[in-house]
């Protein structure tokens, strides 16, 4: 793991970036100390269509009972 101080990341932040997006973790200091740490983000899970399905019944689509609807008024 490399230690920049913040004037060289500030300088050189495009190439930093590319390097953590590359799986490398970068501590950026001040004066000399330990301040913050680049990491790269974890991947999103990618999407799966129609994992709720069947999930809904038809009582999903019936009206609600009056005082609930009553409730949602106030």
């Amino acid at each position: 793991m490399e230690t920049v101080n913040v004037h060289d990341a500030k300088t050189h932040l495009s190439r930093l970036l590319t390097r953590v997006h590359a799986g490398e973790e970068i501590i950026i200091a001040k004066a000399g100390k330990p301040y913050a740490k680049l990491v790269p983000l974890a991947q999103p899970k990618k999407r799966r269509p129609g994992i709720a399905r069947g999930a809904v019944t038809e009582a999903f689509f019936e009206a609600l009972p009056e005082e609930e609807l009553q409730a949602w008024e106030k």
